[in-house]
C-alpha cells in the first residue's frame, strides 16, 4: 500500500524552501557588496567607512559604483600609503645633503623676515620734492 502525501504539506515544503533560499540570496548580496569594505579594512585604508557607506549606496544604485569600490579599496597599500611617495622619492635627483642645505637656506631667510617684520616701519623720505 502506498501512502499518500497530502498536496498542502507539499505546498508548506515549497514554501519553506523559497523562503530559505530568498534569505540566502539577501545575505549574500549583503555579503558581496561588503568585500571592498573588508578589502578596506584589511588594508588599515584611510577612507574605510566611506567605502563602507558607499557600498550600501550601491545596493540602491542598482550595483553600478560597486566595481569602482573594489578599486578604490585596492588602491591604498598598506605601509606604503598610495604609493605616490616612493615615485617622488626614485625620481628625485637631488642628494640628502643637498636638501639638508636647502633646508637651513629657508630658515635662514625666514628669520629675516620674521625680524623684519617685528621692525617698526620708518616712514620714507621723498628727497626730491619742494615744499
Amino acid at each position: 500500500m502506498a501512502m499518500a502525501i497530502d498536496p498542502r504539506t507539499l505546498d508548506f515544503v515549497a514554501l519553506g524552501i523559497l523562503v530559505t533560499v530568498v534569505i540566502f540570496f539577501i545575505y549574500l548580496v549583503i555579503y558581496i557588496h561588503d568585500i571592498p569594505y573588508e578589502i578596506a579594512k584589511k588594508r588599515d585604508h584611510p577612507h574605510r567607512d566611506a567605502i563602507h557607506i558607499a557600498g550600501w549606496v550601491s545596493l540602491f544604485l542598482m550595483h553600478v559604483i560597486w566595481p569602482f569600490l573594489w578599486i578604490w579599496a585596492y588602491l591604498y597599500k598598506p605601509g606604503q600609503g598610495w604609493g605616490l611617495e616612493t615615485v617622488e622619492l626614485k625620481d628625485s635627483t637631488h642628494s640628502k645633503e643637498e636638501i639638508k642645505a636647502l633646508k637651513q637656506r629657508l630658515e635662514a631667510l625666514e628669520a629675516k623676515l620674521s625680524e623684519k617684520a617685528t621692525e617698526p616701519a620708518q616712514p620714507e623720505t621723498n628727497k626730491g620734492e619742494v615744499k
